[in-house]
């Protein structure tokens, strides 16, 4: 797919300075810059789940053994991301407090550094992923991953502002005294993965859930069968089986001499329904 290769550099780039930063937190005691690693863990994790629903869906693409294709296998990983993220959460948050109480030393010129390098490895990911939104926006403008794409944007810039903050952490305990920022930025900063990690339990346990479409969408596929008044909807369900793609199960009730393929046929494309059931019954239909 467009982007693919871009996406995966910044997958590993990200994914490099993150083990760089929570090794560099842990060695120099800095809570500021372990939050920040942990942070980018956290993005990390949702832009690497989008490189593997890619290989997942070119290697399964035809297996027969899922009904609605391999969508979910984005779904269940983030789920089980967004578990452990939140458990990151509250050891960064319970750790930071207890660094509040007892104060540890920390090598602020090696975290000041560690710190600095994370920022510029987040700016290259901007960049990178800036032209990939923007070739998205023109080419994918109603294609899921165009949605995906704007969000893994701000996921990135929303690490570079976790990097500005342990900076500024670090510059003020060192410059001023102010010790108790580090420790403050490290529940900032788990308060920011816990928010990511709620987000992304809710996104992915509606999709795992079969939640029901937005009532926009239901609005929109109703008006779309019933606009000329040969259909009445009787029973509709709408869910989806993977990013970019729904599944349907539409009843309708109808006086005339129909088929399937003519309700089929009202469907906007860009609902994207990708499997689509059709029950027709007779009865009172339109007019």
């Amino acid at each position: 797919m467009p982007g693919e290769v871009r996406t995966r550099w910044v997958v590993c780039m990200t994914a490099a300075m993150m083990v760089v930063e929570i090794a560099a937190g842990v060695l120099f005691g800095s809570m500021a810059l372990l939050a920040d690693g942990l942070h980018m863990a956290s993005h990390t994790a949702a832009l690497g789940l989008s490189v593997f629903a890619y290989a997942i869906a070119r290697r399964r693409a035809h297996d027969p053994r899922f009904s609605f294709g391999t969508g979910k296998f984005n779904s269940l990983a983030g789920f089980a991301s967004a578990v452990v993220l939140a458990l990151f959460a509250l050891l960064m948050a319970g750790e930071s407090v207890h660094r509040f109480l007892e104060p540890v030393p920390i090598a602020f010129d090696e975290a000041i550094i560690v710190a600095l390098l994370g920022l510029v490895v987040n700016g290259v990911s901007v960049i990178i992923l800036r032209g990939q939104h923007e070739h998205g926006s023109h080419v994918e403008h109603r294609h899921d991953n165009d949605h995906n794409l704007r969000a893994a944007h701000l996921h990135v810039l929303a690490d570079t502002l976790t990097s500005f903050l342990a900076i500024f952490a670090l510059l003020a305990a060192k410059h001023v005294g102010a010790v108790w920022m580090d420790p403050a930025m490290g529940i900032v900063g788990g308060a920011l993965v816990a928010c990511w990690a709620w987000s992304l339990v809710k996104d992915t346990g509606a999709v795992l859930l079969d939640r029901q479409a937005p009532i926009e969408t239901m609005e929109t596929l109703t008006r779309a069968v019933e606009f000329d008044g040969r259909f009445r909807i009787a029973d509709l369900h709408v869910w989806t089986i993977g990013p970019g793609h729904r599944a349907a199960i539409i009843s309708v009730r109808t006086s005339h001499s129909c088929r399937p393929e003519d309700v089929e046929g009202l469907i906007p494309d860009d609902l994207e329904i990708a499997h689509l059931t059709v029950e027709i019954r007779s009865g009172a239909g339109g007019t």
